[in-house]
């Protein structure tokens, strides 16, 4: 005879949700009100004086050119860190899971930058591309080509890519290596022996079924390079030369904290919050049609 468990009180399951429920109401709902709150005012650089001006700051970031350059650094820098560090993560994954010896060394190595913080990766990569002590510059110098990000926007966003890409490649290592060995490999067997290349075998089986894996890191991805990448720019670049690398979360600190101009920086973070809510559903609308479950 089975016996189904019932919890009997009530209020357990609210005692058990109350740590996370807290957490969220602290961390996440009460900022955002109050962010909310503070776009629909104008405040002196003091705050000792405060007036409601409803849309004002809306109306005056859809009217500036420099607000609308900074959506198009955002779509260059969240593409270029999305492609490079999922793309670099499934070539890691997939050679990782063909790894016999030294596997569990190799796997550790590729883990670590995941604990080192945004800012320290900004600086690390700063230092390795310095026009006058870093060995990267050193090469390139070597080769003829003059490097200097201090001096040239494009090579400035390179920097922070590939800084911001480092950082993630290690949280989409871990997710593809666990999709990848989650496969049957019945399949790929019967694929090799009918006669399937080992390029075919990948595109035709093992990338399809990977698809729910590859669409949450690209949620994910896309979430990172908006909001989490503010701490890389702002040690590698902060936001330059002149504007190059101004994405739109560092130009909320950048209006906020050094322009004082609070409100227009709270209705930054509004549109921002809107921005990546909007393109977290067109990802689920569109882009999981294609996931194979």
């Amino acid at each position: 005879m089975q016996h189904t468990p019932a919890f009997n009180n009530r209020w357990l399951p609210w005692l058990l949700l109350a740590p996370q429920l807290a957490i969220t109401l602290i961390f996440f709902v009460w900022p955002a009100s109050q962010a909310i709150w503070q776009s629909f005012l104008v405040e002196d650089a003091f705050g000792l004086s405060t007036e409601f001006v409803w849309f004002e700051n809306f109306t005056a970031l859809l009217g500036d050119e420099e607000y609308y350059a900074s959506f198009g650094t955002t779509f260059i820098f969240s593409t270029g860190v999305t492609l490079l560090s999922m793309g670099s993560a499934l070539l890691m994954a997939v050679m990782a899971d063909r790894v016999i010896k030294g596997a569990q060394v190799y796997k550790t190595l590729l883990v670590w930058p995941y604990a080192v913080a945004p800012a320290i990766a900004g600086v690390l990569w700063m230092f390795m591309f310095h026009p006058t002590i870093g060995i990267l510059a050193f090469l390139l110098d070597q080769i003829g080509y003059d490097w200097n990000h201090f001096l040239n926007g494009g090579e400035a966003m390179t920097l922070v890519v590939i800084a911001a890409a480092w950082k993630q490649i290690s949280y989409n290592f871990l997710f593809f290596l666990a999709g990848l060995q989650s496969i049957p490999r019945s399949l790929i067997e019967a694929a090799a022996i009918d006669g399937a290349s080992p390029t075919k075998r990948f595109w035709t089986i093992i990338f399809p079924l990977l698809s729910p894996t590859t669409f949450f890191l690209l949620v994910v991805n896309v979430v990172y390079a908006f909001f989490d990448t503010f701490g890389t720019i702002h040690a590698t670049t902060q936001g330059g030369p002149g504007s190059s690398t101004r994405t739109l979360v560092y130009k909320v600190f950048d209006d906020g904290f050094i322009g004082l101009d609070l409100g227009s920086s709270a209705a930054q973070s509004v549109i921002l919050m809107m921005v990546v809510g909007l393109l977290t559903v067109i990802q689920f609308k569109y882009i999981e049609r294609k996931v194979q479950y």
